[in-house]
């Protein structure tokens, strides 16, 4: 008999299936057994009784969590069980009977269950919260693939700096000295837009901060995408309609894994165009009558996006920063030469930026001025001086963090959980 997958009881009820999984929980007495299976795709309660299992029983009744079984019995369609059936039992095989599980019942510390996290994604929790990342990166390239982007896969390994150089992880490249692992997949968007107007990128990203906040982690995942004759506007308007995209239908399909995380999913809602606009001026201000001693100059904290965030029912655009706090490549602005081009994106909430976004210096005399004055060395970006030789147009972009948008649609607490092995300042095992 072929094994049926437990999502798809609702096509075999009163039929007899086999379903192979993990015991996940179990309860018993002296002639029921009551197992709930976990396949991957779902889970359900098989009903085991002693009279149908014979001498098996005993064993079934104290069989170790985790433990990997195949069982065959009748879908019955019970409301009160998970996923609506339950399977009463005909047959039962043990493939391999577990070790004591080492994550109980009981609380356990942070620090433990990332110790373990290779057993510590088999929970609930941390399932329903891959699921939402799954839909969430499946709606990205949706929304990129339905409006004309075409996706580049840009290197890893860079000889130029994106963002900011004190945040670089350096590798050895064989006989051509050092190397860094990718900031940023934006440089080399911008040599795509020539050739294909519209493209984006998704992959990892390393940044060597020595920071331990709820929001940051060394290595994580961002999409990016880089527009040809796009301007500041235009570069908002595509994010709130990315963005918008992005949750709506990520809440949609992942209404049952938001309701198993406690997700209030009514703010969530509230996301679509247009969102606030703020100016880093009016940023300033907003903070200081809120208790901030920030001074004009300095970038936003952690603390004064979540400011900022409480005040507003959806994302929150902050815009036009002072360049000395931004990356070398944003358009300097026209009126006033000590700001850039450029928008945050603050999730609401208190969770604070998902989106970094400008529009790029396409005057290469602005260019070389900004790297230049940021300590970096002319020569190594060549290639980048040729893209506003040949055909420069006006052109914007931005980066979305994955783990970042995904932490704020689940609503956790820490963006750890949001990425199946995180990478921590202290933190590389497993």
């Amino acid at each position: 008999m072929n094994a049926c997958l437990i999502r798809d009881f609702i096509k075999h009820a009163g039929e007899t299936v086999t379903i192979r999984g993990w015991v996940a929980n179990r309860r018993s007495s002296g002639k029921v057994s009551f197992l709930i299976i976990r396949d991957g795709s779902g889970t359900c309660q098989a009903i085991a009784e002693r009279e149908a299992m014979g001498d098996l029983y005993e064993e079934i009744r104290r069989l170790p969590l985790e433990s990997s079984v195949t069982v065959t019995g009748q879908v019955v369609e019970e409301p009160r069980s998970p996923g609506g059936y339950e399977l009463h039992a005909t047959g039962l095989t043990i493939l391999q009977k577990s070790e004591e599980f080492p994550i109980g019942k009981k609380e356990h510390g942070p620090d433990f269950l990332l110790g373990i996290r290779h057993l510590w994604l088999r929970s609930p929790r941390q399932i329903a919260i891959m699921r939402v990342r799954d839909a969430l990166v499946r709606y990205v390239r949706e929304f990129f693939h339905r409006n004309g982007f075409t996706l580049i896969d840009t290197p890893i390994f860079t000889t130029t700096v994106g963002e900011d150089s004190s945040n670089l992880f350096s590798v050895d490249y064989f006989d051509l000295g050092k190397t860094y692992l990718s900031q940023t997949g934006q440089l080399y968007l911008e040599a795509a837009i020539f050739g294909l107007g519209k493209v984006y990128c998704l992959g990892p990203t390393f940044r060597a901060e020595r920071s331990k906040t709820r929001r940051h982690l060394t290595e994580f995942w961002m999409v990016e995408g880089e527009m040809a004759f796009f301007e500041h506007r235009d570069n908002l308007e595509l994010q709130e309609n990315f963005v918008s995209f992005i949750v709506q239908n990520t809440v949609r399909e992942c209404a049952d894994e938001l309701r198993k995380l406690e997700r209030d999913i009514e703010p969530l809602k509230r996301v679509e165009p247009p969102f606030h606009r703020v100016s880093y001026d009016e940023a300033i201000e907003i903070l200081r009558k809120n208790g901030s001693d920030i001074e004009w100059g300095s970038d936003l904290g952690g603390d004064d996006e979540t400011i900022i965030t409480n005040l507003y029912d959806k994302p929150v655009f902050i815009e036009c920063y002072p360049k000395k706090v931004k990356a070398f490549y944003m358009k300097q602005h026209p009126e006033r030469p000590e700001l850039v081009m450029c928008a945050d994106l603050l999730a609401p909430e208190g969770y604070g930026e998902i989106i970094g976004g400008s529009q790029r210096e396409d005057d290469p005399e602005i260019l070389l001025k900004a790297i230049l004055d940021n300590g970096l060395d002319p020569e190594r970006y060549g290639w980048y001086f040729d893209l506003r030789k040949y055909g420069s147009v006006p052109h914007s972009g931005f980066g979305l963090g994955i783990e970042r948008t995904l932490s704020w649609i689940c609503g956790l607490k820490h963006v750890r959980e949001t990425i199946p092995f995180p990478r921590m300042l202290y933190r590389a095992y497993p």
